[in-house]
């Protein structure tokens, strides 16, 4: 009885995400405000059914109480939270909250599967993060001087990444020294850094775009990937290498330094690789990898083919929840659990997931390009390159189409320093969103001018 409810069970988990996923773009297309209303309702009534559906899977298959009580305090923290927001937060976007809770469910879900303690330890310090960014909006609203402290971010950002170098507080993980332990508590500085590092990049083109300042900040951007080369982090380097870039192409409009920027990364990389490859041997090892993940199979290659092997394995519509081998891939529950996703849930789920993330992506590139104030376009962009690359470099190494460089997938996979910097992405967007539409007061009832109307649609969702 218990395989037929959870084969049943498998089959309607994909059917609602698919409906899911349609709905994510049915709100971004222009549409009444009461039909975005409705999509965006019937997308949390989704939600809330497909985690039902994979908790009475995990309860059924496992029996434990304690999943059942998990499930309950989860339900419970989502609706609280969902309601709460947008009680205070009137002209927040309600899109960006779905996608949000849903991406935190879905891990939770996986992380439940493949290790229950980590699940639990995830749950409490999201909870926590939820509490603490739901005052970002605030911060973003009122606090004026944000624009004004480019030197305060450079020398905060570069010292926080360089702390650890300091002895007895830097840890090394899987062959990079990015980690600062504190007891048993430990979090990466990079992924708070690099939120910092927008900030200041936003700031910096902000103030001036001329040749004198855009080579300072060049200076200071590159002392910031410099930390993280020596750190051996090089995943993070060109995330900010990435993020540089193209906030620097779209503040000055020039094609030429898109194109001599990209050029001059490729040979940096491809010659720092050439010269210090027996230093970084992880690096070396990861690339071995990525080239024949078969041939070293029973050593580097074996976290990458046994990967492939669980995406294979999956197919298109997953052996369902319980039924495949996760934990056979090293590290699985962070920088590999897309390759879960798609043994247990399938293929198309799978699909459905990333087309969920790229309609996020579309829906910040469109905030970015609907803002006013020059700042904070900027930074909404450098977030949303910042988001969509990071999710490229974590399903690039999964699927093995680019080298692993040990990046999570934000809001699904395990670590409190890729949860608690997601969130506060996600904040600051929504509180750029508060703030275009007047502060905290709701604007969101129909305007007699149409051209206003689909303007707040834009950034609210609804």
């Amino acid at each position: 009885m218990v395989r037929i409810i959870s084969e049943v069970a498998k089959y309607l988990i994909i059917f609602f995400m698919v409906l899911y996923t349609v709905k994510c773009f049915t709100v971004l297309k222009p549409c009444s405000p009461a039909k975005k209303r409705r999509a965006l309702n019937v997308q949390i009534f989704y939600v809330f059914i497909i985690h039902f559906l994979c908790y009475l899977t995990l309860y059924l298959n496992y029996k434990k109480k304690e999943i059942a009580i998990f499930y309950v305090a989860q339900m419970i923290v989502a609706i609280v939270y969902m309601v709460s927001y947008h009680g205070i937060y009137k002209n927040s976007s309600r899109l960006i909250t779905n996608n949000m809770t849903f991406l935190l469910l879905i891990g939770f879900v996986m992380l439940t599967r493949i290790d229950f303690s980590l699940a639990k330890r995830q749950f409490i310090f999201a909870t926590i993060a939820l509490v603490v960014t739901a005052f970002i909006p605030k911060v973003v609203v009122n606090v004026k001087r944000l624009k004004y402290l480019n030197v305060f971010y450079a020398i905060f950002g570069i010292g926080l990444l360089a702390t650890v170098f300091v002895p007895g507080l830097g840890i090394s993980k899987y062959g990079a020294r990015n980690w600062i332990g504190i007891g048993d508590f430990s979090f990466q500085p990079m992924e708070l850094v690099k939120i910092i590092f927008v900030f200041f990049v936003a700031s910096s083109l902000e103030k001036s775009c001329g040749f004198k300042d855009m080579v300072k900040t060049t200076v200071v951007a590159f002392m910031f990937v410099l930390v993280l080369v020596a750190e051996k982090d090089l995943g993070g380097a060109v995330i900010f290498c990435m993020i540089y870039l193209m906030m620097l192409y779209v503040a000055t409009q020039r094609l030429s330094i898109l194109i001599c920027g990209g050029g001059f990364g490729a040979l940096a990389a491809t010659g720092g690789y050439l010269l210090f490859k027996d230093k970084l041997g992880h690096v070396t090892t990861r690339i071995n990898a990525w080239l024949d993940p078969f041939k070293y199979i029973n050593d580097s290659g074996y976290q990458v083919a046994t990967s492939l092997f669980a995406i294979g394995s999956g197919g298109f519509v997953g052996t369902g929840l319980c039924q495949g081998a996760p934990n056979a891939v090293i590290v699985v529950e962070s920088d590999f659990i897309f390759a879960a996703i798609c043994e247990e849930l399938g293929v198309i789920f799978a699909l459905c997931l990333l087309l969920m993330y790229l309609s996020i992506f579309i829906y910040f590139i469109n905030i970015s390009m609907k803002i006013r104030d020059p700042f904070y376009k900027n930074v909404a962009f450098g977030f949303t390159v910042c988001f969509i690359f990071q999710i490229f470099l974590n399903v690039g190494g999964v699927i093995k189409f680019i080298p692993s460089t040990g990046v999570t997938l934000p809001l699904v996979s395990y670590g409190v320093s890729s949860i608690v910097s997601t969130l506060i992405i996600f904040g600051i967007i929504q509180g750029i969103c508060v703030m275009e539409h007047g502060g905290e007061e709701n604007s969101s009832e129909e305007s007699e001018n149409y051209e206003q109307k689909e303007y707040y649609q834009d950034f609210s969702g609804e």
